[in-house]
């Protein structure tokens, strides 16, 4: 049973909300891998967010299925890597994303910390 209390439990409730908002953004950016999709959120996001393999392959799989994300092979050193490449509707995606976020984030401060009181 998870344990309410303890931060770490809301820090992964936060992350697993915001990591797709973060992959679009990166993605936005450049193409890249997995692993540099991992470095590239945890550092623009100052280690707040540092999703792992197990999180973030199922969140590309969707982006490719939707039709957010373009999936190309590469051979680096022998061993072949997909790398994700943002497509319109993933940009179309990610401003949804930001809008919605930004709609909501003054009202969740603005109510918790008047139920925080």
């Amino acid at each position: 049973m998870a344990d309410l209390t303890a931060e770490k439990y809301w820090d992964s409730v936060v992350n697993a909300s915001l990591c797709k908002l973060f992959a679009l953004s990166a993605l936005n950016e450049n193409p890249m891998h997995g692993y540099a999709l991992i470095q590239k959120i945890a550092s623009m996001t100052e280690g707040f967010c540092v999703p792992t393999e197990g999180g973030l392959y199922p969140v590309l799989k969707e982006f490719e299925c939707c039709g957010c994300a373009a999936v190309a092979s590469e051979v680096v050193e022998g061993r072949t890597r997909k790398v994700y490449a943002l497509t319109e509707k993933g940009r179309e995606a990610l401003l949804a994303g930001l809008d919605v976020w930004e709609k909501a984030i003054p009202h969740l401060v603005r109510a918790l910390r008047r139920s925080g009181k």
